[in-house]
C-alpha cells in the first residue's frame, strides 16, 4: 500500500508540473516557464534541471529537493544529489551514495557495488564483476550475470560478456543472442552488428551481411538507416537493400522524409530517393525537429524550414557542451522554442525569430517537468 500512495503521489506531482528551464543570471540559478518569466527566482547559487517534478537545490552547502513553486519538499541535508526518475533519487551524505524516494526517506536496495542511476525505471546493480538489473521497487529482475550492460534505449538494452555482444529487453531477456563483436541499438526488431569481419543487420534474430560495408548507425525511429562503404556514405532498409547508393562524404538520420548529408564539405538534404531538395550550401547541419525546423550553419548557426527557405538567421550558437553541471544537451527547435547562444549569453528563440521574455541568460538548459 505504501509503494502504491507513492507512485500516485509521484503520477499527481509528475503530471501537474509544469515545464521549468533552469537559467542562470547574475550568477544565481533560477527557473523560466515558457512565457519567459521567472517561476521561481534566481536565488540560489547552485541547482539542476527538474526531473519527476522536483529539482535539487543548494543551500548553505547542501543539497535538497524544491518544488515547481520553489518550496523546499525535501530539506537540504545531502552533500550532493543526482536526478529523480520513476521517483528514486541517488544522494550522498557523508561520503555515502544512497536512494530516497520522493518523500526524502532512504530507500533499501539490493546489495550492489555501488548505487546506479535509474534509468527509465531500471538501474544497475554490480557484484564483483558481473553487473544486473533491479527496478523501483528494489527487485532484482536481473541477477548481476553480464560483464557491461549499456542504457536502455526503447526498452532494449545491449550487453556484453566474453567481450562478445547481444541484446536484452527490461525482463532481462535475451533478445539477441551474445555472439557479436559489435552490436547497436535494438529498434522495431532491428539492429546492426559486427561478426567477425562482416558488417550487417540482424533481421528477426538472423544475421545478414552486407558486403563491403564498415559502419552502419543505429536505425533510431526510423525504417532506413546510413551506412558506409569504400569511405561513401549511402542509406539501407531494414531489410539490407541500398535506398541510396553511398555516394556522400558524411550523413545524419532521416526525420520529415529529408536528411542532412555532406558533399565536397558542404551540407544541403536530400529525399530518400537520394534527391537534392536543399542546396548543399552549409558548413554544417542538424536533422530536422518535430516542429519542421533544421539548424544549419555558415559561420554560425541558423533554422531552415522544409523547403529550405532561412527562417532565422545564422547568428546563434546551439551546442552547450560547456555546461559540465548541466545533465541534458539538446539542440533545435523542441515545442515551439530552440535554445541558442548570442555573443556568450543563452536564451530561447521562437519560429518567428522573437526571443522568448526578450532577455538572456549566463547559461540555459531546454525546458523539463
Amino acid at each position: 500500500m505504501k509503494k502504491i500512495i507513492l507512485l500516485l503521489i509521484l503520477f499527481i506531482q509528475f503530471t501537474n508540473a509544469q515545464e521549468l528551464a533552469l537559467v542562470r543570471k547574475n550568477e544565481k540559478f533560477g527557473y523560466i516557464s515558457k512565457t519567459g518569466e521567472f517561476v521561481i527566482q534566481p536565488i540560489f547559487k547552485t541547482s539542476k534541471n527538474f526531473s519527476n517534478g522536483l529539482a535539487a537545490a543548494e543551500d548553505n552547502g547542501k543539497w535538497g529537493f524544491i518544488n515547481s513553486k520553489g518550496e523546499w519538499v525535501i530539506p537540504a541535508t545531502f552533500d550532493d544529489t543526482k536526478y529523480f526518475d520513476t521517483g528514486i533519487c541517488i544522494v550522498a551524505k557523508d561520503k555515502k551514495w544512497f536512494y530516497i524516494n520522493i518523500k526524502g526517506e532512504t530507500v533499501t536496495a539490493p546489495n550492489s557495488d555501488k548505487p546506479y542511476d535509474f534509468e527509465d525505471g531500471i538501474a544497475f546493480i554490480k557484484q564483483g564483476d558481473k553487473v544486473g538489473l533491479i527496478n523501483a521497487k528494489m527487485d532484482v529482475i536481473l541477477k548481476p550475470k553480464y560483464d557491461a550492460i549499456k542504457s536502455f534505449e526503447n526498452g532494449y538494452a545491449r550487453v556484453k560478456n566474453n567481450a562478445l555482444w547481444g541484446i536484452i529487453d527490461k525482463s532481462g531477456k535475451e533478445t539477441i543472442e551474445i555472439i557479436y563483436d559489435e552490436i547497436g541499438n535494438y529498434t522495431k526488431n532491428i539492429t546492426w552488428a559486427k561478426k567477425g569481419t562482416d558488417f550487417g543487420l540482424i533481421i528477426e534474430g538472423k544475421f545478414k551481411v552486407i558486403e563491403g560495408v564498415d559502419k552502419i548507425w543505429d536505425f533510431l525511429q526510423n525504417d532506413i538507416t546510413y551506412a558506409r562503404k569504400n569511405d561513401k556514405i549511402g542509406f539501407i532498409d531494414a531489410k539490407g537493400n541500398w535506398v541510396i547508393q553511398p555516394k556522400f562524404d558524411k550523413a545524419k538520420s532521416f526525420v520529415k522524409n529529408l536528411a542532412p548529408v555532406q558533399l565536397n564539405k558542404k551540407w544541403g538534404f536530400v529525399n530518400r530517393k537520394g534527391e537534392m531538395i536543399i542546396e548543399f550550401i552549409y558548413n554544417d547541419a542538424e536533422v530536422f525537429s518535430a516542429d519542421g525546423f533544421a539548424p544549419v550553419k555558415e559561420e554560425n548557426w541558423g533554422f531552415i524550414n522544409e523547403t529550405g527557405k532561412l527562417v532565422i538567421p545564422t547568428k546563434y550558437g546551439i551546442t552547450a557542451g560547456g555546461f559540465s553541471m548541466f545533465k541534458f544537451e539538446e539542440k533545435g527547435f523542441i515545442n515551439g522554442l530552440a535554445r541558442v547562444k548570442n555573443e556568450k549569453k543563452w536564451g530561447f528563440i521562437k519560429p518567428d525569430g522573437q526571443v522568448l521574455g526578450n532577455q538572456w541568460f549566463d547559461n540555459a538548459e531546454p525546458f523539463q517537468k
